[in-house]
């Protein structure tokens, strides 16, 4: 397992705030492509002016996963030059606990010693067997990160408690690969948030659609756009005013969701709607029930939905619906019209 869990891991790299308040890459290892890297460095906050910090930041960028740690130099320590500095991983997957456990010990051994060499023996442990240990900085067992409970980290119930009933909003959203833009001031937010969304969707377990960290600049954006439909969170307010960039925008500190024009026609509701925002807020309101129950109550009620839908396709010539084959079963419009967007994502659509 460990050779497969450690070729996800792509570089190590070190950013640091010298005593004269100059940011710079100083390290990387084996590399990182000069678009990514001017990325991370806008991501890793020590440019920013401000003595407030982000200790922990996660997102994506063309396919890779970054973790950034960032931490304040304390005495003593053999970083005399330095008053901060943020440890960078790229990686192929999500799963930000087992990033940042393997982060907070680099960071220390990097502490400890001012140098990148005793750091990179540990990173270098880890690719190669899968384990780094040591008395004083503690160890890690790559095996011990199931991406499983990174998928199920957040709180859904947390989700419904907000929103309630309009939670069906971000579910059919989901279903129908729209794209959703979240606003919150605080990064933090913004992560614990955002990461909860795609277990709305379980049968898919995709969480490639997620992308809880991104600025308004051109690189990013163009990023978002090579794919149909996201999770894209902004800490600047202006987003809201995008509307080229949602069809479903969450203000999250209001805890107002808007569907934009363009996607109203797709995002309309009816009972179906209506019964499944039900099973939601029930299932997520119930004390006894943990989070990956409620995900569970949803997706056993999505693949209903999924079933239902693959066995009317395949009454159909090629197994592939359409819109009169679905008009022929006199579904009320807004089912109708749910069922057609939804054969579309799940590429049941004849075209």
């Amino acid at each position: 397992m460990a050779a497969t869990e450690t070729q996800l891991m792509l570089s190590v790299g070190l950013i640091e705030k010298d005593v004269n308040g100059d940011t710079l890459w100083v390290w990387c290892y084996p590399s990182v492509g000069p678009d990514l890297r001017e990325v991370l460095l806008r991501k890793c906050c020590l440019i920013q002016g401000g003595g407030h910090f982000h200790t922990f930041v996660f997102g994506q960028f063309c396919r890779t996963w970054y973790y950034i740690t960032t931490l304040e130099v304390q005495e003593p320590t053999a970083l005399t030059k330095v008053t901060h500095f943020s440890l960078v991983i790229t990686s192929k997957d999500f799963n930000p606990e087992k990033y940042a456990a393997l982060s907070r010990i680099l960071c220390r051994t990097y502490m400890k010693h001012g140098s990148p060499v005793n750091m990179m023996e540990a990173y270098m442990a880890v690719l190669t067997k899968g384990i780094c240990q040591s008395d004083e900085n503690g160890s890690f067992v790559i095996r011990d990160y199931d991406v499983r409970k990174a998928y199920l980290a957040g709180s859904v119930k947390d989700v419904v408690s907000q929103f309630g009933l309009e939670t069906i909003i971000l579910y059919t959203a989901l279903m129908l690969k729209k794209r959703i833009v979240v606003h919150h001031p605080r990064i933090e937010a913004l992560l614990e948030f955002t990461r909860v969304l795609p277990a709305l969707t379980w049968h898919r377990k995709d969480w490639s659609i997620l992308h809880p960290y991104v600025h308004l600049t051109d690189p990013e954006l163009e990023d978002l756009r090579k794919v149909p439909g996201y999770i894209a969170g902004f800490v600047d307010p202006e987003v809201g005013n995008r509307s080229d960039l949602f069809d479903v925008y969450v203000n999250l500190p209001d805890s107002v969701i808007t569907v934009s024009q363009s996607a109203k026609e797709a995002m309309s509701m009816g009972k179906l709607h209506k019964d499944i925002g039900h099973l939601i807020v029930q299932s997520a309101e119930d004390p006894e029930k943990s989070d990956s129950q409620v995900i569970k109550d949803i997706s056993v009620k999505t693949k209903e939905i999924l079933a239902n839908l693959l066995a009317l396709a395949q009454e159909c010539e090629g197994s592939k619906l359409t819109l009169d084959s679905l008009k022929k079963r006199h579904f009320p419009p807004p089912t109708e019209n749910f069922l057609f967007h939804l054969a579309a994502a799940e590429q049941l659509l004849l075209i």
